[in-house]
């Protein structure tokens, strides 16, 4: 997953604002919303049919959502704490592109989102540039290493591992 975050601010199971959310969003959009990182579920199949037909990149949620098989099969990337059976109900409390809040880290309207198994990096939009270049000079040193172990050497005489041990 990548994209753009649109943020949400919403109460423990109000799924209100985070379906909004939806609307304003472009495609290619990730919707991150604070929930308190608690439940009742704010999300679920149906918003994902919903951000799917959208061209939205995927959701994350600090909080809890539900239909986790259906979303999996609708291939959207969805990252929540928690996943639970109980849905919340609209009530229409909180914001939409206000800064929140997601495990430890701040997420702002524009901030750039990368996510896949191994979880979600927020990349703040003023550095964006700077870290794809480091990604990129990452890519092509693990690129340069790949080749070599398939040429027969091994990680540890690649990376020269002995000369950072300490004596």
């Amino acid at each position: 997953m990548v994209g753009r975050a649109i943020t949400v601010r919403t109460y423990p199971g109000d799924w209100a604002k985070p379906v909004q959310a939806i609307d304003v969003a472009e495609p290619g959009d990730v919707i991150v919303i604070d929930a308190g990182g608690v439940g009742p579920a704010l999300w679920g199949e149906l918003a994902t049919h919903s951000a799917v037909r959208k061209g939205l990149a995927g959701v994350v949620i600090d909080g809890a959502l539900r239909d986790s098989d259906e979303i999996v099969a609708l291939r959207f990337p969805a990252f929540s704490r928690l996943v639970m059976p109980n849905a919340g109900e609209p009530k229409g409390f909180g914001e939409i592109g206000v800064p929140v809040t997601v495990g430890d880290l701040r997420v702002e309207t524009g901030d750039w989102l990368l996510g896949d198994g191994d979880g979600v990096v927020v990349l703040p939009r003023a550095m964006a540039v700077e870290y794809a270049n480091r990604g990129m000079d990452v890519l092509e040193k693990e690129n340069r290493i790949r080749e070599e172990i398939k040429e027969g050497s091994t990680l540890s005489k690649v990376t020269e591992l002995l000369r950072w041990e300490k004596k």
